[in-house]
């Protein structure tokens, strides 16, 4: 049996929102509901914690370390409630399709959202889980057909599977305004200082640690980084409370940078682009609703800073996946 201090969904999702937009009145927006009752539901979810959750400021609103470490481990429990959420519908309706997807942490934070929207719209019968894990994960339950459809970040793909370009990103250079590293926007970081600098970083396996080795590997060895970190919401919470810098997308910064939580600094000498990508067992046909949401990722607009443009095929996907029905 749970105690007493584990918080509710609806909690959970309320943390993790204010992690990732740095604002209670965006996180009430989001859940349709007034600042003031997430104020006042906030108070509650840290007494029946026990510990400070969320620090105010002038710029917004941050989680604390003790607030981002909950956050990470709340997504788990939120992913796995989608997913059972998504069987309860199929069991309900008793009809339709059920598609399970994989997906990168990146682009299931910031473009999945988006496309399993439209493909609600196009299939309502429709019942997705999804798992959003890092890219070898994902490559790993494509490959066991654990799901049928994965999308992933990192440079390379695992023999064994077809791949399509749906979009681009650019890892960018952030940090705290408060540091020393902020005053750099005149004067870029040099590949070489950006190998040798310790960073906040995401864990082994993770498609954007993995496109910075990449980028970076014909520089002087990498140190070992600050702090890792398993999520995109924790890594930012460490960076803006000052733990140290850290490369990420610049998807996943964008309201950061913009209401001034968080500075990019320019980096020289080094190309920091990337090509996302869907990923399917190689020689096998994506129907019906993977098939709708690989042509909906594909011709979505993801472009950023300096990337390509989505919807480039890759040799192994020839006629694999057609137009949406």
């Amino acid at each position: 049996m749970l105690s007493a201090h584990v918080p509710g969904l609806d909690a959970l999702e309320l943390l993790v929102a204010i992690g990732r937009t740095g604002s209670l009145a965006r996180a009430g927006a989001e859940r349709g509901v007034s600042q003031a009752a997430v104020s006042m539901r906030l108070r509650s979810v840290e007494s029946q914690v026990g510990v400070r959750l969320v620090e105010r400021g002038p710029t917004g609103s941050r989680l604390t370390p003790e607030g981002a470490l909950l956050a990470d481990w709340a997504q788990e429990v939120l992913r796995a409630a989608a997913g059972l959420d998504a069987g309860i519908t199929a069991l309900r309706e008793g009809q339709g399709s059920h598609l399970r997807v994989a997906s990168s942490l990146t682009i299931a934070e910031n473009l999945l959202p988006g496309w399993l929207s439209s493909l609600r719209d196009a299939r309502p019968a429709t019942a997705v889980s999804l798992s959003a894990v890092n890219s070898t994960a994902v490559a790993e339950l494509v490959l066991t057909r654990a799901a049928e459809l994965g999308f992933v970040e990192g440079p390379t793909v695992p023999v064994g599977l077809s791949t399509r370009v749906v979009g681009s990103d650019e890892l960018v250079l952030v940090c705290s305004p408060h540091t020393p590293l902020a005053r750099r926007a005149q004067r870029p970081v040099t590949a070489t200082e950006l190998a040798t600098m310790a960073l906040v970083e995401r864990e082994a396996g993770s498609g954007t640690r993995a496109a910075l080795d990449a980028a970076l590997r014909t520089q002087p060895p990498r140190p070992t980084p600050l702090l890792e970190v398993s999520s995109t919401t924790a890594l930012r919470a460490a960076v803006i409370a000052g733990v140290g810098p850290a490369v990420t997308s610049s998807l996943a910064v964008g309201d950061d940078v913009t209401d001034g939580r968080l500075v990019v600094v320019p980096v020289s000498d080094v190309d920091l682009r990337r090509r996302l990508r869907a990923v399917w067992v190689r020689g096998s046909t994506l129907l019906h609703a993977g098939r709708d949401l690989l042509a909906i990722a594909g011709r979505a607009p993801t472009r950023s800073r300096g990337g390509d443009e989505a919807g480039a095929d890759e040799a192994s996907t020839r006629a694999t996946a057609g137009p949406p029905r």
